[in-house]
């Protein structure tokens, strides 16, 4: 097992693994979002087998995954956040990367705006206050056209009760998030951040349509741009956090 874990590929070996081209690679290698091994300064660029069957992987579902765990730990590193800053980073590095793809020429700002959004609020709705692992789940697949935020953290339900304690359920409060203005102490305006989430996604007009599902507790919504009323669903996968995911 600690064989295979360790095991390196090439570069061509990767790029038939995750159905990408070896420039891409060479990109991603050069903008530190996916780096090679090299034996020597100047040798061949070689992968771990482990970290391209992981990228390899459904990324939504490795989400999943990680939310479900009885007792937390920390994603793969390619994966995971811990704190704004490296946060702000990697999102830097997609803005970049979406910026580059000529159909999103025009809503790739839009779309790293929403993504930010999402991933600020987990930041400053837990701050101090993470029941287990602090830090976020953050991945993308842009071949696939999808975008994976998660955290661990309270929930919508528990942070906006701090404003709004009669708030009794996971669905209630998610639906409060996305359409009430809320505001309060430290971190101020909880849930206002989500309201901006379904403006872009829902009402403003974009070349490339986006859809987002967002889960928090055993509660989840579907929005895009078709969506006139908000629905609030229930799910029997119940977790803490919130998960989200954006397709483009």
């Amino acid at each position: 097992m600690e064989e295979n874990k360790n095991k390196l590929i090439k570069i061509n070996e990767a790029a038939k693994i995750l159905d990408l081209s070896v420039q891409t690679l060479r990109r991603w290698d050069q903008s530190g979002q996916l780096k090679a091994v090299r034996l020597n300064p100047r040798g061949y660029r070689y992968y771990k087998l482990s970290d391209i069957q992981l990228l390899s992987s459904d990324i939504f579902s490795l989400a999943e995954e990680w939310l479900s765990l009885p007792v937390g730990i920390e994603p793969e590193n390619q994966f995971f956040c811990l704190d704004s800053p490296v946060f702000q980073t990697r999102l830097n590095g997609l803005e970049k990367m979406m910026q580059k793809i000529p159909e999103l020429e025009q809503d790739f700002s839009l779309i790293s705006s929403v993504v930010g959004e999402i991933g600020n609020n987990s930041f400053d709705h837990n701050l101090g206050s993470w029941p287990d692992v602090r830090g976020i789940f953050f991945a993308f697949d842009l071949n696939k056209h999808q975008i994976v935020l998660a955290d661990r953290g309270q929930g919508i339900l528990t942070t906006l009760r701090r404003v709004r304690p009669t708030l009794v359920s996971n669905g209630e409060a998610l639906l409060t998030a996305f359409t009430e203005k809320l505001s309060g102490r430290a971190p101020e305006n909880r849930g206002n951040g989500l309201k901006y989430v379904k403006k872009v996604v829902v009402d403003i007009k974009k070349n490339i349509p986006l859809k987002l599902y967002f889960q928090s507790g055993d509660a989840f919504i579907v929005l895009d741009e078709k969506t006139t009323n908000l629905k609030i669903e229930q799910t029997t996968i119940q977790f803490r956090g919130c998960l989200a995911l954006i397709n483009f």
